[in-house]
């Protein structure tokens, strides 16, 4: 039987002090179900990309018109329309959306449809290089189907 002793007993505590933030970012985010078509390299990208932010990511491969109802019925404008449809904790995740826009809509709470960036921005997470980027805005899509902008990021070029 293995002994605990106190050494044993601190480095296990001080492991845990350790991982203790990024288990707190996985537990207070809730799970985000991305649907997209399986064959889109930038929507894989952007997936990666929550999951290295600590997100939980499930994924539903889906695919033209059947992916374009989804999105005008989830209640996103024509206009707001990107390649890959996310849901989290009761919102819609449009397109590239970085992953603090998304954790800033959870922590906020309005009263929204969601978040979109439309189009494929060069740049924006998962579509190239952030240092290269494009200017872009993230929208915020109210319940009435108007939007306004949540975020502006700048070009980086």
């Amino acid at each position: 039987m293995p002994i605990l002793t106190r050494r044993s007993l601190l480095i296990g505590a001080a492991s845990l002090i350790a991982i203790a933030p990024t288990l707190s970012v996985a537990q207070d985010t809730p799970a985000i179900h991305v649907l997209k078509d399986q064959n889109c390299g930038c929507c894989e990208a952007w997936v990666r990309i929550l999951r290295d932010d600590g997100m939980t990511v499930t994924t539903e491969n889906s695919f033209g018109t059947l992916l374009i109802r989804h999105k005008l019925d989830s209640g996103v404008p024509q206009e707001m329309i990107s390649c890959h449809t996310g849901e989290i904790d009761g919102y819609i995740i449009e397109g590239h959306v970085p992953p603090a826009d998304i954790r800033r809509l959870l922590s906020e709470r309005p009263d929204a449809v969601g978040l979109a960036v439309p189009g494929m921005p060069y740049g924006s997470p998962g579509m190239g290089p952030e240092d290269r980027r494009d200017a872009y805005d993230v929208f915020l899509i109210r319940r009435d189907g108007s939007t306004e902008v949540f975020t502006s990021y700048e070009s980086a070029a």
